[in-house]
């Protein structure tokens, strides 16, 4: 039975995603093209893009690929090793690439700097990802640390975790951001339960805290700007 899919040698070279890429530039392209060009290959039955384009139906979107394990993306029809790892690093240097700008000796003087630095690292996840930054006099960040992991609408944190961190890395002060998987960035009154806690232990230890920031989907609120701490 002839394949519904074509093959890559069978599409037009105006159609090819490298051909276009070569022509239009990176920004012309659409998710599948850009993917099927970290893919390399397609399989026996299908193109490259073919595979790419079934990989984000079956993931259900770029949001969500994003998240998926190594073992997850095997799962997928025609994506073994070789292919899966070529994904996720595609991923990671995306991620290291949002963060790049901000790497050396980051400052934090307001918490649209906090937002800038962990949104991209953060919005599409689907857990909720509890992070400390911390930092030393001058309000530089000296590391980073995901703390807790929690499951689609909450995050289990322990003020004994977070100074035990802050306390190794001789952190002056610390700053708490978490995302809300929803997209929503309203404070839930577990997490002012949880700044307010965190704000007296930081209080008798001596590492101040500065501010809680919840991460959304293109927003962000500062639980110190909205006076809960």
């Amino acid at each position: 039975m002839e394949s519904s899919s074509l093959m890559l040698r069978e599409i037009p070279n105006d159609e090819r995603p490298r051909e276009r890429m070569l022509q239009l530039g990176a920004g012309a392209l659409s998710h599948a093209e850009l993917l099927a060009i970290l893919l390399r290959t397609g399989t026996v039955s299908e193109s490259a893009i073919h595979l790419a384009s079934r990989i984000l139906s079956e993931s259900r979107g770029l949001r969500n690929l994003v998240d998926m394990s190594r073992d997850q993306l095997k799962q997928i029809k025609g994506i073994g090793d070789a292919k899966a790892l070529q994904i996720l690093a595609g991923i990671e240097l995306g991620r290291r690439l949002a963060k790049s700008s901000y790497e050396e000796r980051i400052t934090i003087r307001s918490p649209k700097d906090i937002a800038n630095l962990m949104s991209e690292e953060l919005r599409y996840l689907q857990k909720e990802h509890f992070v400390c930054l911390f930092l030393n006099t001058k309000n530089h960040v000296i590391a980073q640390e995901t703390l807790s992991m929690g499951s689609l609408n909450a995050s289990i944190v322990h003020p004994r975790e977070v100074f035990r961190a802050a306390i190794k890395r001789s952190s002056a002060s610390i700053i708490c951001v978490h995302n809300h998987p929803s997209g929503d960035p309203t404070p839930s009154p577990e997490d002012i339960s949880l700044t307010s806690r965190l704000v007296e232990a930081g209080t008798i230890i001596g590492i101040e805290v500065l501010d809680h920031v919840i991460i959304g989907d293109q927003r962000f609120i500062s639980l110190k700007e909205q006076g809960f701490m």
